[in-house]
């Protein structure tokens, strides 16, 4: 809609209340539904927008508040952000300035290709920006008809699958669970391999990377799942298999997630090159790191929970800075992907598992490394040719086990040098390429795995024999996680976003 402006004298355009159109006579409208008003502003012809403002979506501001300045106002103070190419200032009026949201001020992009954090996507509300100027009473200021029939976005807050009471959902992720309660004493019992089905739940749309109990006592009856549909989402896994939360911060397939030591936080790993801390209960963004390279594997620092390890499509290995939200460390080798990153006791070593794998040779394919220098302590510890997409530290002994693409799982010491035990050997069930997670009972006494078969195996720890084999799922099993307080139950998920609890 065309706008001729008079003596640059103060114009606009209101509805009254019958819905009719009335205009000062100093205005003139077009009935035309040409939206182009550079008319109105020819000493703006050659002014680069660059040099005018910021641009939202396919809206400017300055189709909403330019025409501020022709309104004379003595509250109107235009402040300068440019200059035209003939010398004259370009003012932008004011705007309303609002607090970043908690957490956002941590965000990080460590790529030297990409461009500082931007403010004005998130301080900055172009679609609500008032104008300080004095119009005449009972006289509204003309917007254009674009910015009229655009809708505001709206910042999208993670949800749960179903609609919930919000107190209901904060009393479960914050308090403990009636189930979990009896079992709370200061020794775990002995573990027991489950035998019937407890739980089944279509959980994902998409392949579920990994699962894991919260592993606070008093808040294990939550139960984390991550997966390729770009979503992480918690479960009352102990009770009801209600969806307590689902977050959907990453633009990519989630690779690896865990939980903080703390149980409130969480640890994501995505495609989209980001790892993130999310708080647990509100949902909130607190910390949002970009690396280079496709996150495949992350793994938290036992001694100092706020520094964490990322790796993934890339040679190296980063230890982020929570804190900070900085690069402390890096970790370089010659491969070209991390599959696992594995933290030993006390925090001063950790065990990388890599693509390396040549015909004659498996040198790197597990690399150990010392956490401070950030030098190789040993590159020689799998002699296989096989890679490993998965590893797993007892809780109770100085060793780990290595999943392994010959169907089966390696025990390693993990003290100098790391020696493999070549007389316990777990195997029975099936990995061929998939990333098939493992994992040991509290008491250590019990190895599970999922495998390609769809079904999970329970291996005895001492002897490596076969205990029990459930069939579990019609498709891959890719993650199985035994509980840390209930001494009988299992959570496995599968290549078809399938989530089922046994017990």
């Amino acid at each position: 809609m065309g706008v001729a402006i008079l003596n640059r004298k103060t114009c606009a355009a209101h509805y009254t209340g019958s819905g009719e159109r009335t205009m000062t006579s100093l205005v003139a409208y077009d009935d035309s539904d040409q939206e182009d008003d550079d008319g109105a502003l020819p000493h703006l012809a050659n002014c680069p927008m660059d040099d005018i403002g910021q641009s939202q979506g396919n809206q400017k501001w300055l189709d909403s508040n330019f025409y501020g300045p022709l309104l004379p106002s003595p509250h109107y103070k235009p402040l300068e952000i440019g200059q035209c190419g003939d010398g004259r200032t370009v003012s932008e009026p004011h705007r309303e300035i609002y607090p970043l949201p908690l957490g956002l001020s941590g965000i990080v992009e460590n790529s030297s290709n990409s461009k500082p954090y931007s403010t004005p996507q998130y301080c900055v509300n172009l679609t609500t920006a008032k104008r300080l100027q004095a119009a005449p009473p009972g006289v509204s200021p003309y917007i254009p008809k674009r910015q009229r029939l655009a809708t505001p976005g709206k910042r999208e807050e993670p949800t749960s699958l179903e609609t919930n009471d919000k107190s209901t959902v904060s009393r479960l992720l914050t308090e403990v669970s009636e189930r979990v309660r009896p079992y709370l004493g200061p020794k775990p019992g002995r573990a027991v391999v489950p035998r019937r089905m407890q739980l089944s739940l279509q959980a994902h749309q998409a392949p579920i990377n990994m699962i894991q109990w919260c592993p606070v006592p008093q808040l294990s009856h939550l139960l984390l799942s991550a997966s390729m549909d770009k979503t992480v989402k918690i479960w009352d896994g102990a009770e009801s298999g209600q969806c307590l939360q689902v977050y959907s911060s990453h633009s990519g397939a989630v690779r690896d997630a865990c939980w903080s030591p703390c149980g409130r936080r969480l640890l994501t790993g995505s495609f989209d090159n980001t790892a993130m801390v999310t708080d647990v209960e509100t949902g909130q963004q607190i910390v949002k790191v970009g690396n280079q390279f496709k996150v495949m594997c992350l793994a938290v620092q036992p001694d100092d929970p706020e520094v964490f390890l990322c790796g993934g499509y890339s040679t190296e290995v980063k230890a982020w800075d929570a804190r900070t939200c900085k690069v402390e460390r890096v970790y370089r080798a010659r491969i070209q992907q991390t599959l696992a990153i594995l933290f030993l006791t006390g925090g001063r070593e950790f065990v990388t598992s890599s693509d390396s794998v040549s015909r004659d040779s498996a040198e790197r394919t597990l690399i150990a490394w010392d956490f401070q220098t950030t030098a190789k302590v040993s590159n020689q510890i799998y002699h296989e040719r096989y890679t490993c997409p998965s590893l797993a530290l007892h809780p109770q002994q100085d060793s780990f086990v290595a999943q392994s693409n010959g169907n089966y799982m390696a025990l390693f010491s993990a003290q100098r040098p790391y020696r493999m035990n070549k007389r316990r050997r777990y195997e029975g069930h099936k990995v061929e390429g998939y990333a098939v997670r493992c994992g040991f009972s509290p008491d250590g006494s019990i190895l599970a795995t999922g495998s390609s078969t769809g079904s999970v195996h329970f291996y005895d720890q001492q002897s490596a024999r076969t205990l029990h084999t459930l069939l579990a799922h019609q498709q891959a099993c890719m993650c199985v996680s035994l509980h840390p307080v209930l001494p009988a139950v299992v959570a496995t998920c599968d290549w078809g976003g399938e989530l089922r609890i046994w017990q």
